[in-house]
Order: structure tokens, then C-alpha cells, then sequence
């Protein structure tokens, strides 16, 4: 009886009607998604408002809704915001010594726009991961 061995799953073997040329499969979904554009073409919207996708690509026709984020864009977005703020904060509070109010005034309008700014772009770049990856709901 011959051994069979499992197939192995690879980002280009799989079938989902698009074409893939040069670069990575993922680093290309990844920078796609990251932009805001549909994985699989980069030519249609990701989004169709601030966090909800498009239900299908107008460039490419692939099923955008079937790849789901759920909550990690917000855990992956606090981690960034988290790490940029943080050592701000630190490195602002030991060089100056500024006041309660001017923390609060500085850092949490500061950390508010970063979140909302990071938001869709890494929800679109876990989605290009998704993609990337087969991964599907």
C-alpha cells in the first residue's frame, strides 16, 4: 500500500479565482488590506464605511463578507496605540514632570485619534491576512 502524505496547505495553491503576480501572496494581501483595497485585485474598496465591509469587490467579484476580523483589530490596535503611547508618556513624565491635566489634555485625545486612525487599516490587514491564508468564516 503507498504512503500518501497530507497536503500541504500553501497561500497560491489554493483556488479562488485570482491571479496572483510577483511579490508574496501574503505580504501583497497584507499591504492591500493595510490600504484599504480588496486582497484579491487591489483595485476595489475594502470598506464600504468606516469599519463595514463592502459584501462584494467591484474589481474582482470575491466575497468580501466571508472573511471575518471579529474582535482582533481592536486587540492588535491597542497593542500599536499601546506602544507608541506609552514610552511617549513615560519618556514626557521623567523629562518634564507636566502636570495631571496636561497628561490627560495630551495623551488621551492623542490616543483616541491614533485608534480611530489604526482601526481600518489593520482590520483591512487582517482580512488580506485571512485571504492570504484561505481562512474563511
Amino acid at each position: 500500500m503507498p504512503i500518501v502524505e497530507p497536503a500541504r496547505f500553501s497561500p497560491a495553491s489554493r483556488d479562488d479565482g485570482a491571479e496572483r503576480t510577483g511579490g508574496t501572496g501574503i505580504g501583497r494581501a497584507l499591504r492591500r488590506g493595510f490600504s484599504r483595497r480588496c486582497p484579491s485585485c487591489g483595485a476595489g474598496r475594502l470598506f464600504r464605511s468606516y469599519l463595514a465591509p463592502e459584501p462584494v469587490c467591484r474589481g474582482c467579484g470575491i466575497d468580501l463578507l466571508q472573511f471575518r476580523a471579529d474582535d482582533a483589530p481592536a486587540y492588535f490596535t491597542i497593542l500599536l496605540v499601546g506602544h507608541v503611547i506609552v514610552p511617549a508618556m513615560l519618556w514626557l513624565e521623567v523629562a518634564q514632570h507636566p502636570s495631571m491635566l496636561l497628561h490627560a489634555l495630551l495623551w488621551v485625545p492623542l490616543t483616541v485619534a491614533l485608534t480611530v486612525f489604526l482601526l481600518p487599516p489593520v482590520k483591512g490587514a487582517l482580512i488580506g491576512v485571512q485571504w492570504a491564508f484561505g481562512v474563511k468564516s
